[in-house]
């Protein structure tokens, strides 16, 4: 696949060589300036050659202020292809709400791929997590959630089955909360997520499309519905294309902000 290379003629703006802004802080905000009114995602910027010339700096001077962006996870850069405008991350905020509400919430066309719909017996592992005995029977609903057609996130979701008679009849659910609350009388309450950032295993990677050992957020949620756990779930995102927000109160403050 072939890239166009713009020249660095269309990044707008000069340096300020009077200003007490140090000169690649000046150069950081110019192209941010630029990424953000005269980009798209996945577009390539102008080479790290053609920008120091056009700004007259060192191109130790101009990596330095590109670097800065790269970490922000503005630009992203693509090993002896060069710089790219960065996929704007999916900013999430944790909350007790489906896939698919969230998504839509974003202005995002959720979709989901079913890999595993079943009723399985309860390992030691899922029984201590559901707080049922070992051997019980478990529904397992497997899924790669995406959003306009990409890959976000793989979720393994686990149910006790007494709890969803002839859930499996009807077939994979769009909007598991959904049914839960609407079929089965389950309106999960509160839960509790556990995040670590972990490597993507061959399978995982397979599925969100990213490299084997790329870096992936996982996700345990315990759901409930008063004192009983009604849903565990384990999921992987995409680090790339996620980030999760976590709103935070002081113990005893009183806030009217609605998350």
């Amino acid at each position: 696949m072939g890239y166009l290379v713009p020249s660095a003629k269309v990044i707008p703006g000069e340096l300020d060589r009077d200003s007490p802004v140090s000169i690649h802080i000046q150069l950081r905000e110019l192209i941010r300036s630029y990424v953000h009114h005269g980009t798209k995602a996945e577009q390539q910027l102008p080479s790290e050659r053609d920008m120091a010339e056009r700004f007259g700096v060192a191109r130790m001077t101009l990596r330095h202020a590109v670097e800065a962006l790269v970490e922000e996870g503005l630009l992203e850069r693509i090993v002896g292809i060069g710089t790219f405008v960065a996929k704007p991350k999916v900013d999430v905020t944790l909350k007790l709400t489906s896939y698919s509400e969230e998504m839509a919430r974003r202005g995002m066309r959720p979709s989901a791929r079913t890999l595993a719909f079943e009723q399985i017996p309860a390992t030691a592992r899922l029984a201590r997590e559901l707080q049922i005995q070992e051997g019980q029977l478990v529904i397992r609903l497997r899924r790669l959630l995406l959003a306009d057609e990409e890959p976000m996130s793989v979720d393994e979701n686990f149910i006790p089955a007494w709890r969803v008679p002839g859930i499996l009849d009807a077939g994979p659910p769009s909007s598991l909360y959904n049914v839960l609350g609407e079929r089965y009388g389950l309106v999960i309450e509160w839960g509790e997520d556990t995040i670590e950032a972990n490597a993507a295993t061959p399978s995982i990677a397979r599925l969100l499309k990213v490299d084997v050992g790329a870096p992936v957020l996982r996700t345990e949620r315990h759901a409930f519905v008063s004192r009983s756990t009604v849903d565990y779930s384990v999921s992987f995102y995409r680090a790339d294309r996620y980030k999760l927000r976590v709103p935070l109160q002081r113990p005893g403050a009183r806030t009217r902000r609605m998350y």
